[in-house]
């Protein structure tokens, strides 16, 4: 029988490959951050092709939103916000964000991420540089104002304090209020920190 001989080179993909890609870059993001994280770097770290990694993931977003776990895809989120009226974006914005958290599979992933985030410094880390590329870039750039930034910033701190206050907390009355009021009440100070 003649021995199979291995040519050099990164492994093929094996069984799991693609779980060992995505902890790979769950890895490389907490180390590294998002915007030093490479799709090659991730690539060498799990020991395999390049090209395997791209036939996974089509970009480094994509596996950002896989190795967080991310119960939504933050660019579908940035283009539902951006798509539309101005005057109209709080509104958007609450009803993309709360609506996440409305679904059972939804609420379970976010509280399992708040809570990394709140406890772990590199899940921190991720969250802040991801979305910052993935939500605050594209929707401050609509603004189209200075301090955008700053403006969706603020629009960052009125959600996570609900968030937690209605989903993490369970604060009464925020707790049980239906969804629509909530929407109804926040919107119109999202759309102050937005365009007022």
């Amino acid at each position: 029988m003649t021995p199979v001989r291995r040519t050099p080179g990164r492994r093929p993909g094996g069984p799991d490959t693609r779980g060992e890609i995505v902890q790979a870059a769950r890895e490389s993001f907490a180390d590294k951050g998002f915007e030093a994280t490479s799709m090659r770097a991730v690539a060498r770290q799990a020991g395999v092709d390049a090209a395997l990694v791209h036939h996974y993931f089509d970009s480094k977003d994509e596996l950002f939103i896989e190795a967080l776990a991310l119960p939504v895809d933050p660019r579908m989120i940035a283009a539902r916000i951006v798509d539309g009226p101005r005057d109209e974006i709080g509104r958007r914005i609450a009803t993309a964000f709360l609506g996440i958290w409305e679904s059972a599979e939804g609420q379970q992933r976010m509280r399992a991420l708040f809570r990394s985030v709140l406890s772990s410094d590199e899940v921190a880390r991720m969250m802040r540089e991801g979305i910052t590329q993935m939500i605050v870039v594209p929707v401050s750039q609509m603004l189209a104002v200075p301090d955008a930034r700053l403006r969706v910033g603020l629009v960052a701190t009125q959600l996570v304090g609900a968030a937690i206050v209605r989903y993490l907390v369970g604060l009464e009355p925020i707790a049980s209020v239906d969804v629509e009021t909530l929407i109804d009440r926040l919107a119109p100070v999202l759309q102050q920190h937005l365009t007022g």
